[in-house]
């Protein structure tokens, strides 16, 4: 990847928590990454602003539950779209049972509470 690093971070649904996704997007702006923050948004538009954006993550966030509905269904829409080489990356109460079916179907990097900011900097860094 040539040039800045590109983010889109978006909270999955009808998610209502925010302040992780904030503070995530915060670290990484401070980081040198540019941030693409679209707050609450359903698959297809997150889908449709990863190609507008043209970026090179798409970082999801969720605490209510929905991650095995909602992220399969945005990894099969950017199948769709033409970008399945965008790296995902998924943030928020992920039970651990899930975590390796999350993996499977291509989440790059999956970050639970009490994550180390410095962690998935360095994760965006090294996949970069």
């Amino acid at each position: 990847m040539a040039g800045k690093i590109r983010i889109l971070i978006a909270r999955l649904g009808l998610d209502a928590h925010w302040r992780g996704s904030i503070v995530v997007a915060r670290a990484l702006r401070d980081a040198g990454v540019e941030v693409i923050y679209v707050g609450n948004q359903r698959p297809e538009a997150i889908v449709k602003a990863a190609v507008e954006e043209n970026v090179d993550f798409v970082g999801l966030s969720t605490l209510s539950g929905n991650h095995m509905e909602l992220v399969p269904e945005v990894v099969r829409l950017m199948r769709e779209a033409g970008i399945p080489e965008i790296p995902v990356l998924l943030g928020g109460t992920i039970p651990p049972d899930d975590v390796p079916k999350l993996k499977e179907i291509g989440i790059d990097g999956i970050f639970g509470p009490g994550t180390a900011l410095k962690d998935i900097v360095s994760h965006v860094s090294k996949r970069a």
